[in-house]
């Protein structure tokens, strides 16, 4: 028995030294702590490439830095563009970034209130439930070389996970038990299904165009973008992405003037506060995917001494800007009605994304495609 779990141990240690992150500019700290009796393990393990795809970039610490700076970039930005201030008020010499932490406190601290008619229990988890499934898409998103599963079905499960979203939204509204939340999970239902199959149609025109679901594939051998390649599909996919986000001009879900706050009307608190990084989230996977896709994924000048890194470093800039494209827009257009969203994607997005699907068939027969 104590030889198997030896051979299992030696097996791991195998596998997990073999597919390392190389960081050049590191590597003299890294071999002063490898000299540590633990040390070796900790900082193998901790560059062991899935472990550091998943958990560091473009995984959960990744995240968690957008999401505790973005919504301090997108209020700045968005003032700068419509010539006002942004936060300001607190701590005013430093820019009002420690509205951050007021948020943070604010929802951690705030009274989590379950009105008479909730249920209850649904109630209290759906936040968590919503949240938690967000970040599972990350897994398959590479960043250059760096991935924490490859897999040749990476679109298929993004995409089941990515359309898996509106079920814990409408969710919230159903466990609210409130007339109000249910006008917002009404919309939202409605929302899902005008631009959800646009969005898939246009991935899939890329998939036909590629020839391969292997997001790995697609972002490390584009010789040429996917923009200039399928135009139209990636601007499907840019208006499917600012309809899944709930954003302005898409906020029609959650319009503050008549609903208050849509489906989660009823939040407050630590509850309140996960909704409302859940639209972050998913502007940061979608943001990623259409990197890939679209723009060679971690395709750029390498960066010699950053090593794996540098591929990193393109796609999460590249990531960035899309990101902002999207919050942006809530500065530049109006927010839509209910009958004009969805004429924008029955209509519009479903002719657009046909379009892309023949588009990417042409390009595959005539050029026999492109990776």
């Amino acid at each position: 028995m104590e030889e198997v779990i030896k051979e299992i141990i030696n097996a791991l240690i195998t596998a997990i030294m073999s597919n390392q992150v190389k960081i050049p500019v590191l590597e003299p700290v890294l071999k002063l702590m490898s000299q540590l009796p633990v040390g070796g393990f900790i900082v193998s393990f901790a560059l062991w490439k899935p472990f550091f795809a998943a958990l560091i970039s473009p995984g959960f610490a990744t995240l968690g830095i957008l999401l505790l700076f973005f919504p301090w970039i997108e209020r700045k930005l968005c003032g700068r563009i419509q010539w006002r201030v942004g936060p300001h008020e607190i701590v005013w010499w430093l820019g009002g970034i420690i509205q951050l932490l007021a948020d943070s406190v604010r929802f951690l601290f705030q009274e989590v209130i379950v009105h008479k008619d909730a249920h209850r229990p649904y109630f209290l988890q759906f936040p968590f439930l919503t949240f938690i499934p967000t970040l599972l898409p990350l897994l398959f998103i590479p960043a250059g070389s760096i991935v924490a599963i490859q897999t040749p079905y990476a679109i298929q499960i993004i995409l089941a996970l990515v359309c898996l979203f509106p079920l814990f939204i409408l969710g919230l509204g159903w466990a609210s038990n409130s007339r109000f939340a249910f006008i917002g999970t009404v919309r939202e239902a409605f929302m899902y299904f005008a631009y959800e199959i646009a969005f898939v149609v246009a991935v899939i025109a890329m998939v036909i165009l590629y020839g391969t679901s292997d997001l790995v594939e697609i972002g490390n051998n584009q010789a040429i973008w996917g923009i200039f390649l399928n135009p139209i599909a990636a601007i499907v996919f840019f208006i499917g992405a600012a309809m899944a986000t709930s954003r302005l001009p898409f906020e029609i879900a959650e319009a503050d003037q008549e609903l208050a706050a849509g489906p989660h009307v009823e939040y407050s608190g630590i509850g309140f506060g996960l909704i409302y990084v859940i639209c972050y989230e998913k502007a940061y996977i979608l943001s990623g995917l259409m990197t890939v896709l679209f723009l060679g994924g971690g395709s750029g000048p390498v960066i010699g001494m950053l090593g794996e890194l540098s591929g990193l470093v393109w796609f999460l800039l590249k990531t960035i800007i899309v990101m902002t494209t999207l919050f942006v827009l809530r500065v530049i257009y109006p927010r839509y009605r209910l009958d004009q969203g969805l004429r924008i994607g029955w209509s519009s997005l479903l002719s657009l994304s046909l379009i892309a699907v023949v588009i990417s068939i042409a390009i595959s027969v005539g050029g026999g495609g492109v990776v």
